[in-house]
């Protein structure tokens, strides 16, 4: 509808002429990179962008600043932004993750494992791996580029930070690597074109591989173990245990188990005073009682041990017996026997029934517990177990009961035969 012939034509409004609060309101919803590009439009947005206050969110956000740091620089929240993008700004989509990651790691190792926290290295600057890329004529990823310039990694020590696992006389323990020393195991080997390894066992040889590129079957940046196929004319060939499909996602998922308790922490018998980050994976499901008796299992699939040809997939299992410490003391008794039935992955059945556990009878009291280890393989990636203990009372020596073992499942990791 046309306006009266009487009423004048509205004026254009005027940046210049809105009020400030409703705009820094608006502004505070953009992002860094349109709240950096309202800077160069004029005048006025270029003094509202500048607003300090903006630029917090920001911080938090993408460099994990807090309050106390901010203090410590004696910077505007600005300014620490700039500075940060300025030296981090390539890693802006993995710094918050990753950061946040070495730090709830370095406070759980601060409670359960101190010592270990002296193994880590400082970061690394740009320029060293830079270098690095140059001594192996590869591109690295910018998410585990990213990570060194927080952590170079860890000396080549025992207990590893990526994880221990005892069995009898086999005994593996992974150091996060250096910048440096992966570079020096960079392969160019058939079977392992262009993987740069991301951990080693003293103990073992073995390393966990990153592949710089999609070469000999693999996805670029996969993470695996390798296991030589035994059953191939080609002495190079190897199988594949997937166990990440970028480093971001190996390295924070793995440091989500430990510090949720996913992987328990033991005391291990050689480092009586430490407590080494164990490979055991725990389901906080696959718990079972019995009476004042509670079972609980951790598994780990061991792929130094495994085959995918032929079909030979190994597993350690820890099993912690427990009697609550309020139960009587009457109730005290000892493990006579136990039974298994084992079923793998086509329904296959074994049944197992023997006297004690790995060869012990152990007692079991209020408040004691007792831990064991032991192995079982399958034909097929998968398989479970179930059981049973059979207990005789020391108090009624003729009272005899069973105590369930909780059905518990491992599971091999993903494989692939390389093509070379």
């Amino acid at each position: 509808m046309a306006a009266p012939p009487d009423m004048d034509p509205p004026s254009a409004l005027s940046l210049e002429l809105l009020p400030t609060d409703p705009l820094l309101l608006i502004l505070s919803f953009l992002d860094y990179r349109d709240l950096m590009s309202c800077c160069c439009l004029n005048r006025r947005l270029n003094q509202l962008s500048s607003h300090d206050p903006l630029w917090k969110r920001h911080c938090k956000k993408y460099w994990l600043i807090s309050d106390e740091e901010k203090s410590r620089r004696n910077q505007g929240w600005k300014a620490i932004f700039i500075s940060t993008y300025t030296d981090l700004g390539r890693y802006i989509q993995y710094y918050a993750t990753l950061k946040k990651a070495w730090d709830d790691l370095e406070k759980y190792l601060g409670q359960w494992c101190p010592r270990m926290i002296s193994s880590l290295k400082e970061s690394v600057r740009e320029e060293d791996l830079d270098a690095v890329e140059a001594q192996i004529h590869c591109k690295l990823p910018d998410d585990y580029r990213c990570s060194f310039r927080i952590h170079n990694g860890q000396k080549l020590v025992v207990p590893g930070l990526m994880g221990s696992m005892a069995l009898s006389n086999h005994y593996r323990s992974e150091d996060l690597l250096d910048i440096d020393t992966a570079a020096g195991g960079f392969q160019q080997r058939l079977g392992l074109k262009q993987c740069l390894p991301l951990t080693f066992c003293i103990h073992t040889g073995l390393s966990q591989y990153m592949a710089l590129e999609s070469v000999e079957g693999r996805n670029k940046y996969e993470i695996f173990y390798q296991c030589p196929d035994q059953m191939a004319c080609n002495p190079s060939a190897i199988v594949m245990f997937i166990t990440g499909t970028s480093y971001l996602e190996w390295f924070t998922s793995y440091v989500n188990k430990v510090v949720t308790g996913g992987y328990p922490i033991m005391r291990d018998q050689i480092f009586s005073r430490c407590f080494p980050l164990c490979r055991y994976v725990h389901d906080k499901e696959c718990v079972a009682t019995t009476e004042d008796i509670t079972v609980s299992v951790s598994t780990s699939f061991l792929p130094e041990l495994s085959s995918a040809h032929p079909p030979r997939y190994f597993f350690t299992y820890k099993i912690r017996i427990e009697m609550s410490k309020d139960a009587l003391p009457e109730k005290a008794c000892q493990l006579d026997s136990r039974y298994w039935r084992i079923t793998n992955a086509k329904g296959d059945v074994d049944e197992v029934q023997g006297p004690g556990v790995v060869g012990e009878f152990p007692i079991i009291s209020p408040g004691r517990v007792y831990e064991y280890t032991s192995c079982t393989t399958f034909s097929t990636t998968s398989g479970y177990m179930e059981g049973y203990y059979t207990f005789h009372c020391l108090h009624y020596k003729d009272r005899f009961f069973n105590v369930t073992i909780p059905r518990f499942h491992m599971v091999c990791p993903t494989f692939k035969v390389s093509t070379a």
